[in-house]
């Protein structure tokens, strides 16, 4: 059964092969995978410009803030393996055989700070700084449990008003932290509709200023951590609270805290509005290794190298839910999944910590075996998630 799978596997590579070129051809491969804003100027919806904008060239359109890495990376040793099959259907695949035919740009996979699969596509290479896309709401989430850490918040039931005077007797103002982190703020917005109206005044425009729109937006919806409902004023509103209570910019904390003790073998970027304020609801780029070195720090409960980056109460405060975090548990965010503290969770248990971005970014740990799997994409249309999954619950089961 085993050999047969393989040669209707093999036989079907050549009709993976076909589209997979002519996808190339779709995303800009036949002018070296170009960025900008295209015509008519729009800055994520011409296809053939979202790898190269996606690596790079949105820091040529946007304000950008740099994350200087440390003179000296931490080790990521080498031992790819070609014994990773996974599942689906009647098939066994590979990673390679994953690849195929999806809009991925990169993909790797680690253990315990060894790489065991790593791979570069549509003319992406390694030292490349790669975009993720709504993963930096996690990054927000790190640099959150570092401020509580260190006593710069006193608790995540604080409101963010208690942290930043600006916001007293605003909407977001008066919301918790952790409701923030969880996204139930119980304001009238919806993603898909209102983004629209917030991406433009916060971020895209010459006079952006997100810090405007967040103070600006007041109409309730209905209670405070009643209801999940995702968008991007409630990481904007915790981006707010990090600068205050930080007296620095995001990036300059970040590097301080979170990218020199992490070992990151590149610096950063951060995208901000005109005023120099990172828009942390998207924005954030680093290497692919680099976006594994992330992964290996929450696979250690927040320990790199001998030290503790993050608390390990974090991690796990990020992994559990309480009585006040009832509407994101589990199930009860969304079918099959949880959320907390600006992480996703497909499994109830909170084993798996996932950074999930717009247009295929992911980041997936795996605690228990400390297994990462970071991949950049371009699109996301379809089912593949599942597939994604798959091969991460194939890669947690190696020997």
């Amino acid at each position: 059964m085993k050999r047969r799978a393989l040669l209707l596997s093999a036989a079907a590579l050549p009709l993976l092969q076909a589209p997979a070129a002519r996808a190339n051809e779709a995303w800009g491969e036949a002018r070296n995978y170009p960025g900008g804003w295209g015509n008519p100027p729009n800055w994520a919806g011409h296809k053939d410009l979202r790898v190269g904008n996606y690596s790079g060239g949105y820091e040529k359109m946007f304000p950008v803030h740099t994350l200087a890495a440390p003179a000296q990376a931490s080790p990521l040793a080498v031992q790819l393996r070609s014994d990773i099959r996974y599942r689906w259907g009647v098939f066994t695949k590979s990673p390679e055989e994953y690849l195929q035919g999806l809009p991925v740009t990169s993909l790797l996979v680690a253990r315990k700070g060894v790489i065991l699969a790593e791979h570069y596509r549509f003319g992406r290479q390694p030292d490349m700084r790669l975009t993720s896309w709504s993963m930096a709401k996690s990054v927000t989430s790190l640099l959150l449990g570092i401020c509580l850490d260190r006593g710069l918040i006193r608790s995540l039931d604080d409101t963010a008003e208690a942290c930043v005077e600006e916001l007293k007797g605003t909407l977001h103002g008066s919301i918790t932290l952790r409701n923030l982190a969880n996204m139930s703020s119980g304001a009238a917005v919806l993603h898909d509709r209102d983004n629209p109206q917030i991406y433009p005044k916060a971020f895209l425009r010459k006079n952006s200023d997100l810090e405007l729109t967040v103070r600006d937006w007041n109409q309730r919806e209905g209670p405070q951590g009643a209801r999940y409902n995702y968008n991007e004023l409630c990481p904007l509103t915790i981006g707010m609270v990090i600068r205050r209570v930080t007296g620095k910019t995001l990036a300059a904390f970040a590097q301080e805290a979170l990218w020199q003790p992490l070992g990151a073998e590149a610096d950063a970027s951060w995208l901000t509005d005109s005023l120099g304020k990172e828009y942390n609801c998207i924005g954030f780029a680093a290497r692919l290794r680099d976006w594994a070195r992330l992964g290996q720090l929450i696979a250690q409960n927040g320990a790199m190298n001998g030290r503790q980056v993050v608390s390990e109460r974090w991690i796990s405060e990020s992994a559990t839910w309480s009585g006040k975090d009832a509407q994101v548990r589990h199930g009860s965010a969304m079918p099959g999944m949880g959320y907390k503290c600006f992480f996703w969770h497909p499994k109830a248990d909170g084993s798996w910590m996932m950074m999930n971005g717009h247009h295929g970014q992911r980041l997936l740990v795996d605690r228990k075996t400390q297994t990462v799997m970071v991949q950049t994409a371009v699109d996301s249309e379809g089912p593949w998630q599942r597939e994604f999954f798959a091969l991460f619950e194939a890669a947690t089961q190696l020997a």
